[in-house]
């Protein structure tokens, strides 16, 4: 496994991640006001930036054990296709473990669950993609 790679890979995950979400929240505000429909459910935006920090870290963890995953299974074919291929499959799973999850546990809507789902599918296929881009396997001789 080439590690060096690995932390750039996460690293390009984690970058490539917030400037999706930053897109998605500037593009779609919609889905921050329907957010704003479950206020006792979703922390006020000044209590939230309290607890940023536990976010960013758990988030470049997440990104980093599926940067050790892709590693693992890399084959050594096309970075993009690989990683699209794989950020696919990390979204649907984040959709069902997460998303649809949080449908069944906490009392939101459809619309905003569907709103999530789409946002953490794209977003997910685009961390692949950058890791996919930025991993390589350490060269055999």
């Amino acid at each position: 496994m080439n590690y060096s790679r690995l932390g750039l890979a996460a690293l390009g995950g984690m970058v490539a991640s917030f400037a999706f979400g930053f897109l998605v929240m500037w593009l779609v505000p919609a889905l921050i006001k329907e957010g704003h429909k479950y206020p006792a459910l979703f922390r006020p935006k000044e209590e939230m930036m309290t607890v940023m920090p536990v976010g960013l870290v758990a988030t470049f963890i997440a990104i980093l054990v599926v940067t050790i995953i892709f590693a693992m299974m890399h084959q050594g074919g096309s970075g993009t296709t690989e990683g699209a291929r794989f950020g696919v499959l990390i979204g649907i799973f984040v959709v069902c473990a997460f998303v649809l999850h949080n449908y069944v546990n906490l009392n939101i809507g459809l619309k905003l669950t569907l709103m999530q789902a789409v946002a953490y599918f794209v977003q997910w296929t685009i961390i692949g993609i950058v890791i996919g881009l930025i991993y390589k396997p350490v060269a055999t001789r």
